[in-house]
């Protein structure tokens, strides 16, 4: 249950500050004359936003209950998680982020959110290129380099059904 309300702090706090504070600060910072026309795409938008925040909550649970740990990198799963959504994306909460700001960007039809996104997405690349990925092979060893050979970091996929997916599981 600790491990739960950690998940829950931190998901407010950094997700929070990610797809809410940031974006509501560069809307109110903007100029008008950034804003772009994506006339109809406005729903499509509200639903980048609503799946981005179901991704979410579902890798965050899955990270907490099946990980035994929370999204925060001081306090990471103790086990390697290979299902729920990360059988399909090895990144699924950062996904989550750059689902949201595009859908945000759709929705506020404003420039300012389609760089921020872009920006994060680039933060998130070099993150889990330097960081993160060399932490989890440090931590999980050949379990991880078969969890990076059967799932893609960025798109999501179907999963293999091979000997080591059903291994890792």
């Amino acid at each position: 249950m600790v491990t739960a309300i950690k998940t829950l702090i931190w998901s407010i706090i950094v997700g929070g500050t990610a797809t809410v504070g940031i974006p509501y600060l560069l809307l109110a910072s903007t100029d008008t004359s950034l804003s772009v026309r994506l006339t109809g795409l406005r729903l499509f938008g509200l639903a980048l936003i609503l799946f981005g925040a179901m991704i979410y909550v579902w890798s965050a649970s899955t990270l907490t209950f099946i990980g035994k740990g929370t999204p925060a990198p001081f306090d990471p799963p103790k086990e390697l998680v290979a299902k729920g959504p990360y059988q399909y994306v090895r990144n699924p909460i950062y996904v989550f982020v750059i689902i949201v700001l595009v859908g945000e960007a759709m929705y506020f039809q404003n420039a300012a959110l389609i760089i921020y996104a872009v920006l994060a997405l680039l933060f998130f690349h070099f993150w889990v290129v330097f960081y993160e990925e060399p932490a989890l092979r440090r931590r999980f060893g050949k379990s991880y380099e078969a969890y990076c050979a059967a799932v893609s970091r960025w798109f999501p996929r179907l999963p293999r059904r091979d000997k080591t997916m059903r291994r890792l599981q």
